[in-house]
């Protein structure tokens, strides 16, 4: 699996009240939830972000509560991955469990800069910097995470075996 998109950045401790506010858990649809992504740290965020883009964070993403809207935010707003230099381990198991890519890379957010043109190869974790030529290791998504996100979570995954 090879992803290509456009980096967004934000620093360390993300947390899931950052992702999507805790005012708009009332529901679980995704594209309501989409439409308030990131919006208490940039208000314009979902206006700016397009369909394939990429986030780069520094540690802990996804800190704080253990809800899965975070990730599904994320997912839903076409954001394609999220890579940090760690996460928090509840929100790395439900980023899969809804399809959501996302990669470890240590000291990632040093060297890519918001806007640069990033590709993301899976399944050898490295990432390239088009816009610097420069290079980054990543940990590589197993063949059977990969499966999960390409069939769009675990439940999905689920039903296409019954």
């Amino acid at each position: 699996m090879i992803l290509k998109g456009r980096v967004w950045k934000f620093g360390d401790n993300i947390n899931t009240d950052l992702i999507i506010p805790a005012r708009y858990l009332n529901t679980t649809d995704p594209e309501e939830l989409a439409l308030h992504l990131m919006e208490d740290e940039d208000p314009d965020f979902v206006k700016k972000i397009k369909p394939g883009d990429i986030i780069v964070a520094g540690k802990n993403f996804g800190c704080g509560s253990s809800r899965e809207h975070a990730p599904i935010a994320l997912k839903a707003s076409g954001i394609q991955a999220v890579i940090a230099e760690s996460f928090a381990r509840i929100f790395y198991r439900n980023a899969f469990n809804i399809g959501l890519s996302i990669f470890e890379s240590s000291r990632i957010s040093e060297g890519i800069s918001e806007g640069d043109e990033i590709e993301i190869h899976a399944d050898k974790g490295s990432i390239r910097d088009l816009s610097k030529k420069t290079e980054y290791s990543a940990s590589p998504i197993p063949p059977f995470m990969q499966e999960l996100i390409s069939s769009g979570g675990l439940m999905e995954w689920v039903k296409k075996r019954l």
